[in-house]
């Protein structure tokens, strides 16, 4: 099958698997009420909104200039700077790395960009064992599974299926509560941290004028994996630039309250560079990977450009209509919802994936709550609109058939309901899918039933 009939396939069982939408429901119910008071705490949240967005706006029109002034901080810092092209650039360069520090194990800390480049597979296949060291992320690695959600990665699973996972995999008692069920995996690591030649985190933000790497988080892992083991490898696509640390009172309270509701997260970690020789605590060696993998072709189309601001909040997944209904796995792609649905098919081929600019209802409820004020239904479209030239012939057809009529009142009111139902019923259940069936058309247009209200 086709990417698309895979797509609409899977979408159509999970969106009646009634145990997924209740799990979904019951954890996105707990987001909302935690987003929702999260953002309370701002007087003006939109004029923060607007601040962020502004600030992401001037990083993407100097980008290049940011990333030199980011690469020599860093370089003055004491750490490496190593530049891919592409997934298969960076594997290449951080193999030659591992294996000359012969790595026999390595602790990682959550990230989506080692998630796009598939690096626990490759690594994995150098007989070199990646533990995550998030909770969430260590829940699906040990059910090999992928990150089901942007920021909560086992969002899918509920705390007993963690249970009789952990009772499956480790021999755990199926009744542990959930902080025994924590307290486990917190005793489990501390030993993978002890052990480990090397940790890996990702980014959220690169500040370019100090050279320092901001990561955020809950758990005190990603201190542990950046301080712990004597090597620190950050892997980081090269649009997390923000101009300096000055920025993050901004952008650190932003990205917590729409991404846990929180004002701040636990942990605030900033990193410039391996341990100096006045230092006691510290890796020894720092390298930073700045991962390219399609975004310059992203950067160059101007319109494209405004979805490399994300902060990767996951706040449009969590108000998405379509991604509640139909899960993240769904997506088949490491970045899902209306963000991922925008990227990924740029980042892979556009001509597999462009079917998830489709999987919008174009509500605009994602645009709304984008604390960087992404114009995400306006690229959506803009995907959609590309995605026609590389249909097949009928497809191509059909699209720009539907558009021009749909698009003009005059020819939707040429056809009486009788010719309109007929056009419909020839489609079957394929227009809305085979559990709702699509209504009849009136035998009024909608004109006809308008002016007949406004007389009134």
């Amino acid at each position: 099958m086709s990417k698309v009939q895979d797509f609409k396939k899977e979408a159509a069982r999970i969106a009646s698997d009634q145990n997924h939408r209740r799990t979904i429901q019951f954890n996105m119910s707990k987001y909302d009420l935690a987003v929702a008071n999260g953002r309370k705490r701002y007087k003006n949240l939109e004029l923060a909104k607007e601040q962020a967005s502004i600030i992401k706006n001037q990083v993407i029109n100097q980008l290049p200039d940011l990333l030199m002034e980011f690469e020599t901080k860093v370089l003055n810092n004491g750490a490496e700077v190593y530049w891919a092209e592409n997934q298969e650039q960076l594997i290449d360069q951080l193999s030659e790395l591992l294996k000359a520090e012969q790595v026999k194990m390595l602790v990682k800390s959550k990230s989506m960009v080692t998630e796009e480049i598939e690096l626990n597979h490759h690594v994995n296949n150098l007989c070199i064992e990646s533990v995550e060291t998030d909770l969430g992320e260590f829940i699906v690695q040990t059910a090999g599974e992928k990150p089901y959600h942007i920021v909560t990665p086992a969002m899918h699973k509920s705390k007993q299926d963690i249970a009789e996972l952990f009772n499956k995999e480790f021999g755990t008692d199926k009744n542990l509560s959930a902080e025994e069920l924590t307290a486990f995996v917190r005793k489990l690591l501390r030993k993978k941290f002890i052990k480990a030649d090397v940790g890996i985190t990702g980014a959220n933000f690169l500040c370019a004028k100090e050279g320092a790497v901001a990561v955020t988080e809950n758990e005190g892992n990603a201190l542990l994996t950046a301080s712990y083991p004597k090597t620190h490898i950050v892997i980081a696509g090269i649009e997390k630039l923000i101009p300096s640390i000055e920025n993050l009172p901004l952008f650190w309270p932003l990205l917590a309250s729409h991404g846990t509701g929180q004002q701040l997260t636990v942990y605030s970690n900033l990193f410039f560079g391996p341990k100096k020789s006045t230092e006691v605590d510290g890796p020894e060696q720092m390298v930073i990977f700045l991962l390219d993998n399609k975004r310059s072709e992203i950067y160059s189309d101007k319109t494209l450009q405004s979805s490399l601001k994300c902060i990767r909040c996951g706040a449009c997944l969590n108000a998405c209509p379509v991604y509640k209904n139909i899960g993240g796995y769904t997506y088949s792609t490491t970045y899902s919802g209306p963000i991922g649905s925008v990227l990924s098919p740029h980042f892979k081929d556009f001509g597999d994936y462009n079917h998830l600019s489709f999987a919008s209802s174009l509500c605009g409820s994602c645009e709304e709550v984008c604390p960087v004020k992404i114009p995400l239904t306006k690229l959506l479209l803009y995907n959609r609109q590309k995605a026609i030239v590389v249909q097949s012939g009928f497809d191509r057809f059909l699209n720009k058939s539907l558009y021009t009529s749909l698009s003009n009142r005059s020819l939707m009111n040429a056809f009486n309901s009788f010719f309109k139902n007929l056009a419909t019923s020839l489609f079957g259940n394929n227009l809305v899918g085979k559990d709702k069936d699509l209504p009849s058309f009136s035998r009024k247009t909608f004109n006809q039933q308008w002016k007949k209200h406004i007389k009134r």
